[in-house]
């Protein structure tokens, strides 16, 4: 339970840095929205380096696809948008792989 808690901390912070920068760049917006962009990007490393894992790699495969479900999401709830049957069909499938990757046997 508490991976799913840090990935959900590390998907908020990771579209939260984005969006900063999105921001900037795409809504000109300050360049003072850079220093909170950064701010939560580091926030967002460090915080997948707490998922209980001996391995990065598999960290970050099943981060990627909780990053999509958090994407969509921030669509819906931050942009107005709301997702449709492709976007939210797509999401149950990452949901699905990023439980075999996480879930899976392997070595200790």
């Amino acid at each position: 339970m508490q991976s799913v808690i840090i990935y959900a901390g590390a998907a908020l912070a990771e579209i939260a840095g984005c969006f900063a920068f999105w921001g900037w760049l795409r809504m000109s917006k300050s360049v003072i929205w850079l220093v909170p962009g950064c701010a939560s990007l580091v926030a967002f490393a460090y915080l997948l380096t707490r998922v209980d894992t001996a391995d990065a790699g598999r960290a970050y495969a099943a981060y990627g696809d909780i990053y999509i479900a958090s994407a969509v999401l921030w669509l819906w709830v931050a942009e107005g948008v709301r997702p449709n049957r492709w976007d939210l069909g797509g999401t149950a499938l990452c949901l699905l792989g990023a439980a075999v990757i996480f879930l899976g046997p392997h070595r200790a």
